[in-house]
């Protein structure tokens, strides 16, 4: 449940912070061996890079490697949070005494590192390589022109999907929680709960009785059913139009 958890989390974190990854890949190879001044800076500033990629490659292009940034920060914080957390539940990170020993944390945290970054490396490479894509006017460093998924591929459609799979467990766990919570709640004579008085009471108590996690209960099993399902509707959906738009002219 670990690794779920923290990679999971990681997931969403990143689909709202890889646009400034972008911009920082594409800032770091500008110039890329060439002294001060004998280069046209294409990007003066963080937000003028924001600006310069947003109009000229277009707005989508801020969320270039966005899958593999998410596989990438699932497998490395998945397996980096999850290691480090499964051995502090092993008790290594404790004396035989039974105190905490910052050493043995320290080890366990740079082996979990390690683990993160060479399984995640390759994945790395390749969202560098789509993040530096960029029309020519604005190109820096070595141009990779890999294609993940040709165009009206069902693949783009399949991978759109997981994403969004992510941001709407992440979304919508607390509220499923609490609405299990008041279907699956005593009643009165009345049909009137005896628990929680609406939705919001639920997330309050869940909270406060159970912590922040509390109401994230049951989110592996949220998405690997809300995932298959946002996956296939969004397939499908995508294919019918395909369809319709190929036969109805």
């Amino acid at each position: 449940m670990d690794f779920l958890m923290s990679g999971l989390a990681a997931c969403g974190a990143c689909v709202f912070t890889n646009p400034l990854e972008v911009v920082k890949t594409r800032m770091q190879l500008q110039g890329e061996l060439r002294a001060p001044g004998t280069y046209q800076r294409h990007y003066r500033n963080v937000f003028h890079a924001f600006v310069t990629i947003g109009r000229v490659d277009g707005l989508a292009a801020l969320q270039k490697g966005l899958a593999p940034a998410l596989l990438y920060q699932f497998l490395m914080n998945g397996i980096r949070l999850g290691t480090y957390g499964l051995a502090e539940a092993r008790g290594y990170l404790r004396t035989d005494e039974g105190t905490h020993s910052p050493v043995r944390s320290a080890a366990a945290g740079a082996l979990a590192g390690v683990m993160g970054a060479y399984l995640g490396s390759p994945i790395y490479m390749v969202k560098t390589h789509l993040q530096a894509q960029a029309t020519s006017e604005i190109a820096v460093g070595h141009q990779y022109k890999h294609q993940i998924f040709p165009p009206q591929s069902w693949k783009v459609a399949l991978a759109a999907a997981m994403v969004s799979g992510v941001a709407v467990v992440l979304a919508m766990t607390p509220f499923d929680v609490a609405s299990t919570r008041l279907y699956n709640q005593p009643t009165d004579t009345q049909g009137k709960g005896l628990m929680y008085r609406g939705i919001l009471d639920a997330l309050l108590q869940t909270a406060r009785t159970e912590g922040f996690f509390g109401m994230y209960k049951g989110i592996g099993a949220s998405y690997f059913r809300l995932g298959p399902h946002t996956i296939l509707s969004l397939f499908f959906w995508d294919q019918l139009r395909f369809l319709y738009n190929t036969y109805a002219k």
